[in-house]
């Protein structure tokens, strides 16, 4: 892996975002606040609309770095963050693999497998597959490679089924069915592969969903999140250890279930977190007293290359 740069404020700074997924809007948004906030802070930063043209976008720019403020595919998937690498432009967040792995819900729970983190049972359903009988109701059916609450969908009958793995299908072909966990939500932003503060959601609606995630009023925060320290620290613990597990880099945000017994459920780990009003990594950050200026400096200064090159001459 190649050792972080050295970046100061002569660099020429890309804010990646929007680019081409459905979470495009929201990344628009996450990148005008990082953008407003690194040139509050003395950075030559500017935002690039991310599309086919990137290439062209960041030669002309003349760039030197990359915050990726970029969600979904070919943002968060690793897609970009190989374009860089082959580009040899420093980027924030987490490397190819890492974040290859991390967008996809199977893989990253196949790996986490053995890593003590309790996460719910699941199947997979693939197109062309008949229809799973017997299942318990309710089941959680996921896009695998969703984000932002899309594609995601709570069954409670067995009629309903069939109409959610059609819908969901259409994202792709395979669709993760897991158990439903009833408990309050939470969510645990690991910085630099330290935890911080537990956020409790408490949605009004009573379920997390998109609206509910990007509508103000619609959702309370509470952070540090009033439950049990126990829990707090296993789920703390767990963050970390798929952090670690799955080679992370900037900030990722790892989202559990607390069951009635106390038990935090591992749901998923995002490695680009929003960074909207409304986002809790910055929120939990606070807690601690980072505010966001220095929460987005601080991603920007570990930004780095995490590929060696290496040059193969033939020998004469």
């Amino acid at each position: 892996m190649a050792e972080a740069g050295i970046i100061d404020k002569s660099a020429t700074v890309a804010v990646l975002m929007g680019g081409m997924s459905t979470e495009r809007e929201v990344s628009l948004k996450s990148g005008a606040a990082v953008l407003g906030a690194l040139r509050e802070r003395g950075w030559n930063a500017h935002g690039v609309d991310v599309g086919p043209d990137l290439p062209q976008q960041l030669i002309a720019l003349g760039a030197d770095v990359a915050w990726i403020a970029l969600h979904g595919q070919f943002g968060e998937d690793g897609c970009v963050q190989g374009l860089l690498e082959v580009m040899r432009i420093p980027y924030t967040g987490s490397g190819v693999r890492g974040s290859a792995v991390a967008m996809d819900k199977i893989t990253t729970k196949r790996l986490l497998a053995d890593a003590g983190i309790p996460m719910p049972a699941d199947s997979v359903w693939r197109a062309g597959e008949p229809i799973p009988e017997d299942l318990p109701m309710p089941v959680v059916a996921k896009f695998p490679e969703g984000g932002s609450t899309l594609g995601l969908e709570i069954v409670r009958d067995p009629e309903d089924l069939e109409r959610a793995l059609v819908d969901l299908s259409a994202l792709g072909g395979e669709v993760l069915l897991e158990q439903f966990v009833a408990g309050d939500e939470i969510t645990v932003a690991v910085l630099e592969g330290r935890a911080l503060p537990v956020v409790s959601i408490v949605p009004d609606s009573g379920f997390f969903d998109f609206e509910a995630k990007y509508t103000k009023g619609r959702t309370r925060y509470i952070v540090p999140a009033p439950i049990d320290p126990l829990v707090a620290e296993a789920a703390q613990r767990y963050a970390v250890t798929a952090y670690e597990r799955l080679d992370l880099g900037g900030v990722a945000r790892a989202d559990f279930i607390v069951d009635a017994d106390g038990v935090p459920w591992f749901l998923e780990i995002n490695t680009i977190p929003g960074m909207t009003a409304t986002s809790l990594s910055p929120m939990a950050a606070g807690a601690v007293g980072i505010d966001f200026g220095a929460l987005v400096e601080e991603i920007l200064c570990a930004a780095r290359l995490r590929i060696e090159r290496r040059d193969h001459r033939e020998k004469s």
